[in-house]
């Protein structure tokens, strides 16, 4: 080989050590980047792929009472459970299930659906598991295969229930005779117990389950995760004051096998209880108020305030319903009662009725402001009063009668021509001012805001037509188109007590702190002497000669109205009694509202609602005699049973 071809082979070789080392510097650079830039997302892959996430809900925290009592507790729920995904589970399902295949195949048949042969293996699986349970607590449960399947689908990581919510004895028995290497295990978790039953049922609320929301700040956000189910309140406090209430959830995070299965855990995190909530409720008065519903009557609502605080001391609205049939869950025959009872409505803050005589404080307040009457202002009745061509009753002939006495016997005629003389604009405006015309703002969900102050505007804009002078007399004794709630009322008389206008009752226990922050009350408007004359005619009607003679509790002054109002085009009456004690230092406002069920039967507020007021001060005077002053009478008229 010449020199010349020796430099040209050269050159050749060299362009392909070149092409070589591109090469080479192209799979090294490749290498480099699979091992040291991606092992990273690679880790993160596999981390996605062989971990899993398992969330728990943290307990709801109590409800309890302005002592301390709790009104909402947290009880334990015992189930028997199996883990599906624990090996020697797995094991006998698949043995099983190949069991079964041998034995179609020895026996000539031929198998259609493997998956649901497998689904037919795992509920036989569990049932013989379920057959020793049911051995030990005398029961004859059955597997559903289906429930199995969708639990496999979507919570295979967590326990599934063979029996749910297990008595304390059934736990015991499980507990003692169950072998220790039993697939089956008793398992505890919380639901929520409710002590009193029934008991301000409406203003507690329950709850209901659905898919756990996850904490954004919770680790293993990119992971599969797994969660039982949370809780969150339907109705009452347990809704209002959810966010409050709900538990901290845990968390933890387990390394699985291909299958998908629990191997070990190498992260957890354990849930926190809610919110322990303090009511404004004093269950000591609102069991007083549930025994008097008991005996005098099944719908209804009643409220009891502590005017100075402006705090609920009880509520409650008939029908009802046991908060312990709505745990752990509502079953479909409990939810078709509580339907057909028509006892989903808290009827205190949500049920709209005329209010009656007790509206006729309001009449006395505007004519008094408007100058028609004063306190001593005689009007006479002669057992009805004609207004517009027509006859406009009273229940009686009172004679020549002044305003403490008009309140006294609750005389239509005197509230008829005092409501005619002021007008309705401002008997309107007065109502109005007083917030009847709005809902109270109680810290409460689904209060009504449909409640109703009629006006010469409103009629005509709604109806398109004029308000006639009858309008106004039927409004000056609340009756016509006016809807309250008894909530709206009990605020009312606390304002008429204290010459001061409230809003905002608080149903959550008050610190000092936010009672000072409250918004100042509007001022009533009434001089001290002018307001000293409704207090006098409230004094009276709780008296032997007055209309609520069976609201009379021994050593204290009680001010109040009785009432009847008519619903269901005049068919069915209302019962009202409105009142507050001590008439000389007003401490407790209380309203009692008592449907009548039978049609065109006289319903008169001073027999069926006046005795449910009483039971309330009884109880709360009992707590405080330091508020007791003497009174002329001596006891309280006895009450009357019903039929």
């Amino acid at each position: 080989m010449n020199q010349q071809e020796k430099i040209k082979y050269q050159s050749r070789l060299w362009i392909f050590y070149a092409l070589l080392g591109c090469l080479l510097l192209t799979l090294y650079a490749g290498l480099f980047y699979r091992q040291l830039i991606e092992s990273e997302s690679h880790r993160e892959s596999e981390k996605i792929q062989n971990h899993r996430r398992i969330l728990t809900p943290g307990p709801r925290g109590n409800i309890l009472d302005r002592e301390g009592r709790p009104l909402v507790a947290n009880q334990s729920k015992f189930s028997a459970v199996v883990f599906l995904s624990d090996g020697p589970v797995q094991n006998a399902f698949n043995n099983h299930y190949r069991s079964m295949v041998r034995d179609y195949r020895d026996q000539g048949k031929t198998i259609e659906n493997y998956g649901k042969l497998r689904i037919l293996s795992r509920a036989m699986v569990l049932q013989s598991y379920l057959k020793d349970v049911n051995f030990l607590l005398g029961r004859e449960e059955e597997v559903d295969a289906e429930a199995v399947t969708r639990h496999l689908y979507v919570n295979p990581l967590l326990p599934y229930p063979l029996l749910d919510n297990l008595t304390r004895e059934e736990f015991a028995i499980l507990l003692e005779s169950l072998p220790v290497e039993s697939p089956v295990q008793v398992y505890v978790s919380t639901m929520r117990q409710y002590p009193y039953e029934n008991a301000a049922a409406h203003l507690i609320g329950y709850v209901g389950h659905s898919q756990l929301e996850v904490e954004s700040d919770m680790p293993g956000s990119d992971l599969k995760t797994f969660a039982s189910k949370g809780s969150y309140g339907r109705n009452g406090v347990e809704k209002g004051f959810d966010e409050l209430l709900q538990g901290k959830t845990g968390s933890e995070i387990w390394v699985v096998d291909p299958s998908g299965y629990q191997v070990e855990p190498i992260q957890r995190k354990y849930p926190t209880q809610g919110q322990d909530l303090y009511l404004s409720i004093d269950i000591d008065l609102q069991l007083a108020g549930e025994r008097g519903y008991d005996l005098y009557g099944d719908k209804g609502a009643l409220v009891a305030i502590d005017i100075e605080k402006m705090e609920v001391l009880a509520m409650l609205s008939r029908p009802d319903y046991d908060l312990n049939s709505t745990s752990p869950f509502i079953s479909n025959t409990v939810f078709k009662e509580i339907s057909d009872n028509k006892a989903w409505q808290n009827k205190a803050l949500a049920g709209l009725y005329p209010p009656g005589s007790p509206f006729k404080l309001i009449t006395a307040i505007a004519g008094l402001k408007s100058g028609v009457i004063n306190p001593t202002t005689i009007l006479e009745c002669d057992g009805s009063h004609r207004v517009g061509g027509r006859n406009f009753p009273c229940m009686g002939v009172h004679g020549e009668i002044d305003l403490r006495t008009a309140i006294e016997k609750s005389c239509n005629e005197y509230f008829y021509r005092v409501g005619v003389a002021t007008g309705v604009d401002n008997l309107s405006r007065e109502a109005i001012y007083l917030r009847l015309n709005e809902p109270t703002h109680i810290d409460l969900p689904n209060e009504t805001f449909r409640m109703l102050t009629p006006s010469r505007e409103w009629k005509k804009s709604r109806r398109g037509e004029p308000w006639y002078p009858g309008d106004t007399a039927s409004l000056s004794i609340g009756q016509g188109a006016l809807l309250v709630t008894p909530l709206q009322m009990a605020m009312t008389v606390a304002s008429v007590a204290k010459n001061q206008v409230y809003s905002h009752p608080s149903i959550l226990k008050q610190s000092p702190k936010q009672l000072a922050l409250r918004p100042a009350p509007k001022p009533l408007g009434l001089p001290p002497d002018v307001h000293k004359a409704i207090l006098e005619g409230m004094d009276r009607v709780v008296s032997r000669t007055g209309t609520a003679g069976r609201a009379i509790v021994e050593g204290v002054n009680i001010g109040g109205k009785t009432g009847t109002a008519q619903i269901n085009n005049g068919k069915l009456e209302l019962a009202w009694f409105v009142g507050f004690a001590p008439v000389e230092n007003p401490k407790i406002a209380v309203v009692a509202l008592v449907e009548g069920q039978v049609l065109n039967q006289s319903f008169g507020g001073g027999v069926y609602a006046a005795p449910m007021a009483r039971y309330i001060f009884e109880a709360y005077f009992e707590k405080h005699p330091e508020y007791l002053s003497p009174t002329e009478e001596a006891e309280p008229i006895a009450s009357v049973a019903l039929p």
